[in-house]
């Protein structure tokens, strides 16, 4: 039996820090946990099922967040597919719900990444991994990968700096609205532009931001969530997918939103054309121009034009990332969960002067690792309860 339209979202909540160096990651999850569990209206007593994922967490982290929130789940949940992990864990919960192996599932992720000085995407992307050893000798980089992927489409399909350098100024434009977003000045291409190179051709507000923060999500059955304290939020669809090499030469257009979007959009039984807004994941402008077309938005090599004239903006045919995104909002390292909790948001109406108008549809994105070299994508469909 699907799942489609029988999981909700009942609480969601986003940590207001961007820079935290007197807490640590585990008390930034633990405020996340009360803020989104008051939000529906439910105690931490109330929850039997525990995700979380994190750029410090061993094999053990599940177990140790456990400990430090007094927590007994029945059901646990560490799943660390980077970046997607978080919207990957609203469908892995929505399966334990839906076959009894528990009611109500917390999803956690904090970070003090800023404050820790962590040098996200300027490192080697490759890490201690088998398929590392083709890629890392050469000193390949996060920013280096999404570098490549940008080349390439530039160069197979004409798309120019000035179209990226558009989606920068429609995530500062958005974020520009968010009180809680990092960056809030508005910039203009032509600022973009003059930005220093941090891998060519994506120049430094070609790249996400550095932030410290956190977030929360209660799942939960829609049985259960109507009788909570917040309109639920519906999962319609969702999908997963991997991307890597495997025994061929890399195609650095095509990655796993492909596959998720396809997998989510058909359970979901909703069109393209349905969605009201997005949130995708947006570590550099490349990724969100690629992911667009992966799902289905435009065709291959149609992002450059898509992404222009405003489509994506407040007022678009197709608002992406309201809140501002990684480029201008926050970043803390994995930024899956900020994905969901905006669309939730969104759906419910309450975003002030960000709030896309009767929004009833949203697709999810996140995507974790290296586009290029080896990545996941999951996708969500959701719907307003």
């Amino acid at each position: 039996m699907s799942l489609s339209g029988r999981i909700a979202i009942a609480g969601a909540w986003e940590h207001p820090t961007r820079w935290a160096p007197d807490k640590s990651d585990w008390q930034i999850m633990a405020e996340s946990a009360r803020g989104a569990l008051a939000d529906a209206g439910l105690g931490i007593g109330d929850v039997d099922a525990l995700f979380a994922a994190g750029m410090g967490m061993g094999p053990m982290g599940v177990v140790q967040l456990a400990e430090y929130l007094d927590l007994h789940p029945s059901y646990v949940d560490g799943t660390n597919i980077g970046g997607s992990s978080f919207v990957a864990h609203v469908a892995h919960a929505g399966a334990a719900i839906h076959a009894g192996l528990c009611e109500t599932a917390l999803v956690l992720y904090g970070s003090t990444a800023a404050s820790n000085a962590m040098a996200i995407g300027t490192g080697l992307g490759g890490g201690r991994d088998a398929a590392s050893g083709f890629s890392a000798p050469f000193g390949l980089t996060t920013v280096g990968g999404y570098a490549m992927v940008a080349q390439r489409h530039m160069a197979d399909y004409g798309t120019t700096s000035e179209q990226l350098a558009e989606i920068a100024v429609t995530m500062r434009h958005h974020a520009s609205m968010n009180p809680d977003a990092k960056m809030r000045k508005p910039i203009t291409v032509d600022d973009v532009l003059e930005s220093r190179i941090i891998s060519h051709p994506l120049h430094l507000l070609d790249c996400c931001i550095i932030s410290d923060g956190g977030g929360a999500l209660v799942v939960t059955s829609v049985e259960r969530a109507r009788d909570l304290a917040r309109e639920p939020v519906l999962m319609l669809g969702c999908g997963e997918a991997l991307w890597h090499t495997g025994t061929g030469a890399p195609d650095l257009l095509t990655i796993a939103a492909r596959d998720s979007g396809e997998r989510a959009f058909r359970m979901a039984g909703v069109a393209r054309d349905d969605i009201d807004l997005a949130t995708i994941y947006d570590s550099f402008t490349i990724t969100v121009l690629a992911t667009l077309e992966n799902l289905g938005f435009c065709k291959p090599g149609e992002g450059g034009e898509f992404v222009g004239g405003g489509r994506i903006r407040l007022g678009g045919a197709l608002p992406v990332n309201p809140d501002g995104g990684g480029l201008s909002s926050n970043h803390p390292g994995m930024r899956g969960i900020f994905l969901v909790i905006e669309a939730v948001r969104q759906l419910r109406g309450e975003c002030g002067d960000r709030q896309v108008a009767d929004a009833k549809l949203a697709c999810v994105h996140g995507t974790g690792g290296l586009l290029g070299t080896m990545h996941s994508g999951a996708t969500l469909v959701l719907a307003k309860g």
